[in-house]
């Protein structure tokens, strides 16, 4: 019996084992909260970590991760995602999530809804889940030339 959700919005309860599933609540959690400090929990820190996504472009190392999302939390904008039909693929130090989220952005005139393809890779790092790196895409270009619009005014 599979015991994982079939959306993850950050808002359910963490399984408690110790698991990669837990991390990536916890990153839902953080992200739609806008909490840079629970996100710096999540991933891996210093050098290691990248990201590549249409609106953050291409980031290496927690510094620069970090300093896209202060601007997108610290914008006029909200983003808020619920990750839903994804597989789970996972040994003992590593784990990979991939599949959609969808969502809103939002500001205080507009709203958006939004679609991106996601893939999430964590591993094991004194005994802790944390992400490695993030890889998003959107299949729509209109949505990503309103979603465009929307971040960068």
């Amino acid at each position: 019996m599979d015991l994982h959700p079939t959306e993850v919005s950050g808002n359910e309860m963490k399984l408690g084992d110790g698991g990669a599933f837990d991390a990536l609540i916890e990153f839902y959690r953080a992200f739609n909260a806008g909490d840079l400090d629970g996100l710096e929990s999540v991933w891996l820190g210093k050098t290691e970590p990248s990201m590549d996504n249409p609106i953050g472009g291409i980031r290496r190392g927690w510094t620069q991760i970090a300093e896209g999302y202060s601007k997108l939390f610290k914008g006029q904008t909200t983003v808020h995602v619920t990750f839903f039909d994804f597989t789970s693929h996972g040994g003992d130090d590593w784990h990979l999530f991939v599949g959609r989220e969808r969502g809103t952005c939002s500001t205080p005139n507009q709203a958006l809804d939004v679609a991106f393809r996601t893939t999430r890779w964590f591993i094991r790092r004194d005994g802790a889940w944390r992400q490695l790196h993030h890889h998003g895409s959107v299949e729509d270009p209109k949505m990503l030339a309103d979603y465009q619009r929307l971040i960068f005014g």
